[in-house]
């Protein structure tokens, strides 16, 4: 499953970030690259443990975000990279790392820190069988897509963009699943707003609950 979230990260939030990322230390992107994806890999990405203050800021805006929860079902929120992409830099086609380290990838995110109009070209390209769709989202927005996608970043041609991108291993391994359990959360959550609680709304309730119990992990 494949979803944008509208802000992510308050104006606060985002104005902090963008003044920490200003003045911190950027190291070339292939330091944390596979093998094979060094060789398309050409970012900066921000010195590991540089400020790890950013990272709690980000992972407490995913944590309390409804869609992000219901649809991804977070066991853990790991590898954040904070990424610049300056003039002539991209991220050729590649799939993420199935473990990062001691973690499942299952979904991948792109949280996006400066606005669409701050630069030309670096759209995040991602594939599928027939098609491709491309994204360039506002600041403080991000999408959501399965670690198992190919994907890309277009080269950047004027300005620069900036984002954290971030890896999570989710409760309910497999996606059909993840999207069951969305589907069906998000109907009983319209069904409370629009008549309280049901004895509908409890048998909902119910199946969400005794899904999670078969197939959390």
């Amino acid at each position: 499953m494949l979803f944008q979230i509208p802000d992510v990260l308050s104006a606060e939030e985002l104005s902090q970030i963008q003044q920490a990322l200003a003045k911190a230390e950027f190291v070339d992107g292939k330091t944390t690259a596979g093998w094979y994806a060094k060789q398309v890999k050409h970012n900066q990405q921000l010195k590991r443990g540089a400020t790890p203050d950013l990272e709690a800021t980000v992972k407490a805006a995913l944590s309390r975000h409804p869609l992000f929860q219901i649809a991804v079902r977070p066991k853990q929120i790991h590898n954040l990279r904070f990424s610049r992409y300056g003039v002539g830099m991209s991220y050729g086609t590649h799939a993420d790392n199935a473990m990062m380290g001691s973690y499942r990838s299952d979904i991948s995110f792109t949280l996006f820190l400066n606005d669409p109009e701050a630069y030309t070209g670096g759209e995040l390209v991602i594939e599928a069988a027939d098609d491709e769709k491309a994204y360039k989202l506002k600041a403080g927005s991000a999408i959501v897509y399965p670690s198992s996608t190919l994907h890309r970043v277009d080269t950047v041609t004027q300005g620069q963009r900036l984002v954290v991108v971030g890896w999570v291993q989710s409760l309910v391994r497999d996606p059909a699943q993840r999207e069951l359990l969305f589907d069906i959360d998000t109907v009983r959550r319209s069904l409370f707003a629009q008549q309280g609680k049901t004895t509908e709304f409890d048998l909902l309730s119910k199946s969400v609950s005794n899904l999670l119990r078969c197939w959390a992990e």
